[in-house]
């Protein structure tokens, strides 16, 4: 016997028929001899719906009323789902974030877990019964409904199984595991059966939509084994683990991408102790976050170049601050790019095999793609390119690092 946690997303649980499917799911699971806890989330487009509706009475709502409003959404799959296994002949129980007493702090629409008590859920599944859990929400100390932000229902199946000490947390989505790359822009991307923590961190960070950042840190943390599945379709997924020394590492195990860049330049300002920090100071200061950071000392070495890529939402507020900035510094010109992306290749295969960075940038270069700026870390390099290259880079990137479907790498 094994306990299983698992979650299905807003497209899973999307009508009423897709929600007697994953019934007939769960109840095989539990059928198997298995304990099964159901983290769910509202059906698509239902939280979109109800912010909505706040907007239609305040254009700057409350957040606790917030919180209770989009909650809501979780609380009616929870319950038709359990309604289905029962129809089923499978004894279930619903329960909301704060009947399970999902503990967070205060920070509405983005509050953080802070403890599970798993006890009434233990005593559901060992008198038999499926538990279906309400996954996003939690309460704070005073009693008052969080939300842990989009995607947080990821949060709250892993955090349910580490809380339960599962032997595994299954992810179902709308596709079948995590790929080489995306499918729709590399038609050739091969589904791995296993990836580690550090490189899904990597992908989650620059792009891929699969998993959400915290719900795999919250894996890693605790150690809890992640699987990829698809909701529509019968397959062994992609399992998320610590890596082992028996495993023989590919040098590169994906090519991630992010459409949403944009690159601002300030040129020569002078070369001194501060200067950096001034430049970021008043970006920082506007919540911007700033990703890549390249500075180039001139030939005269009395001016710098310092150029920082920023979301693409804050192009223009990062625009004008660097101009103030500018005229601050005394520097001679502001240039800025939205028409770029980050292309990166992530594997903690780079660990132990040399001349990974070069090969990638022969292979742009032989398809004529300059590079723009430069980024690596132990199991990641990034680079910034046009955008018009995107398909290019990553199908030609696909191919150089063996990562096609017919391969194995």
């Amino acid at each position: 016997m094994a306990l299983i946690v698992q979650k299905y997303g807003g497209t899973s649980v999307g009508t009423i028929e897709r929600i007697m499917a994953v019934a007939e799911k769960v109840k095989a699971r539990q059928a198997s001899g298995d304990q099964v806890v159901v983290v769910v989330s509202a059906m698509s487009g239902e939280t979109n719906r109800l912010i909505a509706l706040a907007g239609e009475i305040d254009g700057n709502p409350d957040p606790r009323e917030m919180d209770v409003l989009v909650s809501t959404g979780e609380q009616v799959t929870i319950a038709l789902l359990s309604l289905a296994l029962q129809k089923l002949g499978s004894p279930a129980r619903s329960y909301t974030g704060g009947q399970v007493h999902i503990l967070t702090d205060s920070a509405h629409s983005k509050a953080r877990i802070q403890d599970i008590d798993g006890a009434r859920v233990m005593a559901d599944l060992n008198a038999g019964r499926v538990v279906v859990v309400a996954g996003f929400q939690g309460v704070d100390e005073r009693g008052n409904i969080t939300t842990l932000g989009r995607g947080g229902s990821d949060t709250t199946a892993v955090a349910m199984a580490a809380a339960l000490k599962a032997d595994e947390c299954q992810i179902y989505t709308d596709v079948d595991g995590v790929y080489t790359t995306d499918p729709r822009v590399e038609p050739k991307a091969r589904r791995l059966s296993r990836i580690t923590f550090e490189e899904m961190l990597e992908m989650a960070s620059l792009g891929s939509k699969v998993l959400q950042i915290r719900a795999v840190e919250f894996a890693g943390k605790y150690n809890v084994p992640l699987r990829v599945l698809s909701s529509f379709e019968e397959g062994e997924g992609t399992l998320i683990t610590f890596e082992e020394e028996s495993m023989e590492q590919a040098k590169i195990s994906g090519i991630a991408f992010s459409r949403d860049e944009a690159k601002l330049s300030i040129l020569g300002v002078p070369d001194q102790p501060g200067v950096a920090h001034k430049i970021l100071k008043a970006i920082a200061d506007q919540n911007i976050e700033v990703d890549m950071i390249v500075q180039n000392i001139a030939a005269d070495e009395a001016t710098t170049d310092f150029s920082f890529t920023v979301h693409r939402n804050d192009f223009n507020k990062a625009v004008d601050i660097l101009h103030r900035t500018s005229e601050e510094l005394g520097a001679r010109d502001v240039m800025s790019d939205d028409t770029i992306i980050k292309l990166s290749l992530v594997g903690v295969g780079m660990r132990s095999h040399a001349g990974i960075a070069s090969r990638m940038f022969e292979t742009l270069a032989n398809e004529g793609i300059n590079i723009r700026m430069i980024s690596t870390s132990e199991i990641k390099i990034s680079v910034v390119i046009d955008e018009k290259y995107l398909e290019l880079g990553v199908r030609a990137l696909h191919e150089a690092f063996d990562l096609d479907e017919n391969k194995t790498a």
